[in-house]
């Protein structure tokens, strides 16, 4: 029987990607979920509800949420346990090569053509977007998003709620704290603490107590 899969958040791009996703994994989708008064970025095929027209036979299948901005990923993961959703569902795309070792938490999202590798831990919930390299021995907390071309070299941690841009690289054996935000196209050869921007290469911290990305922490 072939896998029904709900999308809770249809409100980023990026939906649209995780929508391709599932239909080259052999994944049905079953409902695009609207929880702000937003456009909808799937196709025209899509079953679009709003969250009072969900039935028990909708909540009771796995779920995903398809938004790159971790604290609006939390929100809604949060929305959508208080709707009876309680199947987090993870899903990396078929273009992938996933490692025998990668311990994957719940809700995790890893988009086409990414490079992944060996002995990595993904916390809940985690998005990396398309062609990003995560090196071996990764350590993502929860809700972190990784941007289109990430390398992450060897024993990277990145910290929950954290982002790194798109084409930004981290060198090994460097940390990233909770809620920090790394620039696109930044060069990270040290570590950043926890709430700071940092820009450039080498990468160099521009503001701190940031918040969290778009100055939205995740809690």
């Amino acid at each position: 029987m072939t896998t029904r899969v709900v999308l809770y958040g249809i409100g980023s791009p990026v939906a649209a990607d995780v929508e391709e996703s599932l239909h080259r994994a052999g994944l049905v989708l079953a409902a695009g979920i609207r929880n702000r008064p937003v456009e909808s970025h799937l196709s025209d095929e899509a079953i679009i509800l709003e969250p009072e027209g969900v039935g028990p036979d909708l909540v009771a299948l796995p779920h995903l949420i398809p938004l790159f901005t971790p604290a609006h990923r939390q929100r809604a993961a949060r929305e959508a346990a208080e709707a009876g959703f309680l199947r987090p569902f993870s899903l990396i795309d078929p273009s992938v090569a996933a490692p025998r070792r990668l311990d994957l938490g719940p809700g995790c999202y890893v988009n086409a053509g990414c490079s992944l590798g060996a002995a990595s831990r993904f916390g809940a919930h985690v998005f990396v977007n398309r062609g990003a390299s995560v090196g071996h021995h990764a350590q993502l907390s929860d809700f972190v998003s990784l941007g289109p071309g990430v390398v992450l070299a060897g024993h990277v941690a990145l910290g929950r709620g954290s982002v790194v841009g798109a084409g930004a690289t981290i060198l090994p054996e460097r940390s990233v704290g909770a809620n920090a935000v790394v620039g696109a196209g930044a060069v990270v050869t040290r570590d950043v603490p926890e709430g700071c921007l940092v820009l450039g290469n080498p990468a160099r911290i521009v503001r701190r107590d940031i918040g969290g990305y778009h100055g939205l922490p995740v809690t």
